[in-house]
């Protein structure tokens, strides 16, 4: 059964994929989740490097909707400092919900715009 899911979260995240394609000017933001930890990170596709990454491994508290949210605020504080304003959202084939759903709202409150 878990295969299985995991299976159909792989053909979603690929179909995805096809659709959106992050630049320097306008990355893609990319999300992955753990069981005890949500990573996140922008990438530039077209040179195939990480610009900013951060995770809830960085933090004390690192399970939770606020440490969801909480990520994406240092995410965008991050990008900022790199002067990114902008963004294309990759979910990772994960339904938009819960601590994804937390993590792009903490990046827009931080300033990203997507």
């Amino acid at each position: 059964m878990l295969l299985q899911k995991e299976q159909h979260r792989k053909r979603r995240h690929n179909k995805i994929r096809t659709k959106i394609q992050g630049t320097l000017k306008k990355p893609r933001l990319s999300v992955s989740r753990s069981n005890s930890a949500i990573y996140a990170q922008l990438v530039d596709d077209t040179k195939g490097e990480v610009l900013v990454s951060f995770s809830s491994m960085k933090m004390k508290k690192s399970k939770g909707i606020e440490s969801s949210r909480e990520v994406g605020l240092e995410l965008a504080k991050l990008a900022k400092g790199k002067k990114i304003s902008t963004c294309v959202f990759d979910r990772g084939g994960y339904l938009y919900h819960g601590r994804v759903k937390a993590l792009a709202e903490g990046a827009r409150e931080g300033g990203l715009q997507f």
